[in-house]
């Protein structure tokens, strides 16, 4: 075998370039002909010089011939020869299934080598959830070509399956997926650049790529455009990030105040899929954005606005209820309100039931939904009490001071130390009477405390689990509860961006990339939320860690044997898929093999 170099042209204006391929001469009858067995692309990076040892190192790797040239290698003659190689194999020419042509072969056991281990199974998956969504004719139709097409994929999935910098994914597809091969493209021969111009290129046709994958999945699952979540988040910049003009400091989710922040702000449906997402600057505050923020989300005007107490002003209540918004929000008053005897119970999908009292109020012309959560009440109580039981401590610790010698006994001094323990309580110690108790002979001189529990009324103490909704519609009160509770699926979607796709943090120095990045991030929920949300139809409840972890022990690898007659074969195929993995797979109607099983004799 030998390197061509041939001239060719454009087909778009004409330009005349070179391109480099591997070719061999192969006899056919009495003639000698030439084939192309890979085509090495325009930017072939091996010198002229090194073409033959090039070409040999090659046969080497082919063909296991260790002995026949001296090591080492130069370095861009070796990385080329073990991708070549590599990208023969895969390329080789399918083998039938089992049962159709099998075929015999005396090998040696003791010459096996298993080589090019690369994950498939999050890959696999990824590409059925971008089939579903048409994603490939969708970019096909916006201009990107097949290049452009597979690095954009592979952008998304990347971000799936490892999350992290663009830099990051790059290396991933390069060194560790088996996506190349599932797509037939190459990303060792593509630089790293070519994600940030893909980054680029998705973020330029967002509005395109966001309404019709939102359009895909209403088909799918029959979604209804009744209900709208509506929040935000932020995400951090790594470094000064002075050239971001969207990077600001203000209050981060993720106790990084200390760096600049991004926000994203999401519109969502009740299954939890992104209708419209957009970026904000960094100290951008829910409660005083929410006009401007449907504006740039295109939230709908007939859709049911849900969002939580950090957002539901009595300004942007009012707004609301002014502009024909219907909403269902969480009320910020913070004395509870309940009486068991006028509520009805609903089951959960969990453990326990919630109890509904429902309040009309003619003045507002809004309908209270008062509610008290089974679960959550467990859950209060053993927080109040957990911090109640330090507030008794601390008093405890400042009484048997003042028994002791040296200790500070002054009434003021003693009531200024109550106080700090009172700040510290997280409100437990609003439910306390104390005195101070001072010396007979001098009433300057503190000698003890006496405290006692007074609940006061109204408080998570007296009302655990207690919750208020409102709302300007007119529904059934279970069915406003279980509207409402689609809320909580909102939180789990932020969870998801940033810890298992890759949200946080930011690296990149300009705007487009940054934005670019959580375009992707956003994206790759959406592929993540098609494959929950058909598996969850089966039974299958896990979230996508557990699902990606599950999946990314599935790889395809070469299998290499010595034949009798001295040559030697190569197998490349997906192992062996494991029970949990075919669940998965069956679920969602997949070939447990991704990729065909290719074989090639040397």
């Amino acid at each position: 075998m030998f390197i061509r170099r041939a001239k060719t042209r454009t087909t778009e204006d004409g330009t005349e370039y070179f391109s480099y391929r591997l070719v061999r001469n192969e006899r056919q009858g009495d003639k000698v002909r030439q084939r192309t067995l890979l085509n090495l692309g325009s930017n072939f990076p091996v010198q002229k010089r090194h073409w033959r040892l090039l070409c040999a190192r090659i046969t080497q790797l082919i063909g296991r011939q260790e002995t026949l040239l001296p090591l080492p290698w130069p370095d861009e003659v070796e990385a080329e020869a073990q991708r070549i190689a590599a990208r023969l194999v895969s390329r080789s020419p399918p083998v039938a299934g089992a049962g159709t042509g099998s075929k015999m072969e005396t090998v040696d056991v003791a010459s096996l080598e298993m080589v090019r281990p690369r994950s498939a199974g999050v890959e696999h998956v990824g590409l059925w959830a971008m089939e579903q969504l048409g994603i490939g004719d969708l970019l096909a139709g916006l201009g990107f070509n097949r290049r452009s097409r597979a690095v954009a994929m592979g952008s998304i999935i990347g971000r799936m399956a490892v999350p992290g910098s663009e830099r990051a994914t790059w290396r991933w597809l390069c060194e560790r997926s088996a996506l190349g091969e599932l797509l037939d493209v190459d990303f060792e021969t593509m630089s790293r650049m070519r994600l940030y111009r893909a980054s680029d290129a998705l973020l330029a046709r967002r509005r395109e790529i966001e309404t019709h994958v939102f359009e895909r999945v209403t088909d799918l699952f029959s979604l209804g455009h009744t209900v709208t979540l509506v929040d935000l988040t932020n995400t951090f910049f790594e470094g000064a990030a002075d050239k971001q003009p969207k990077a600001r400091r203000g209050h981060s989710k993720e106790k990084r105040s200390d760096c600049p922040l991004l926000t994203l702000g999401l519109v969502l449906d009740g299954s939890g899929f992104v209708q419209r997402s957009d970026v904000f600057p960094g100290n951008v505050k829910e409660s005083s954005t929410l006009e401007g923020m449907l504006a740039r989300l295109s939230a709908p005007r007939d859709a049911l606005v849900v969002m939580d107490a950090g957002v539901a002003t009595e300004d942007n209540v009012a707004w609301l209820r002014d502009n024909g918004y219907r909403y269902l929000v969480v009320s910020r008053e913070r004395v509870r309100h309940f009486d068991p005897d006028l509520a009805t119970a609903i089951k959960t999908r969990t453990r326990g039931k919630v109890h509904i009292q429902a309040v009309t109020d003619e003045a507002a012309s809004e309908l209270r939904l008062f509610c008290c959560s089974e679960a959550r009440a467990e859950k209060e109580l053993g927080i109040t009490e957990r911090f109640m039981t330090r507030f008794e401590d601390a008093l405890q610790k400042l009484h048997d001071g003042l028994s002791r010698p040296r200790t500070r006994k002054q009434v003021a001094y003693v009531w200024q130390r109550i106080g700090r323990i009172r700040q510290k309580s997280h409100g437990a110690g609003q439910h306390y009477s104390i005195d101070v108790v001072t010396d007979p002979e001098n009433a300057e001189k503190a000698v003890g405390l006496i405290w006692t529990r007074t609940p006061r009324s109204g408080t998570m103490l007296t009302h655990p689990g207690v919750y208020c909704l409102r709302t300007n519609l007119d529904w059934d009160a279970e069915t406003l509860w279980r509207t409402y509770s689609m809320l909580t699926d909102v939180e789990s979607v932020f969870r998801s961006l940033k810890s298992e796709l890759g949200l946080r943090p930011v690296y990149h120095w300009k705007q487009k990339r940054s934005d670019g990045h959580l375009f992707i991030s956003v994206l790759a929920y959406q592929l993540v939320q098609v494959i929950r949300s058909r598996l969850r139809a089966h039974g299958e409840t896990a979230s996508w860690r557990t699902l990606r972890d599950t999946l990314s022990g599935q790889i395809r690898v070469t299998a290499c044997f010595r034949r009798a007659d001295g040559r030697i074969i190569h197998i490349r195929k997906a192992t062996r898929a494991e029970p949990r993995q075919r669940e998965i797979y069956r679920a969602l109607g997949l070939d447990p093999e991704p990729g065909k099983k290719r074989r090639m004799v040397a």
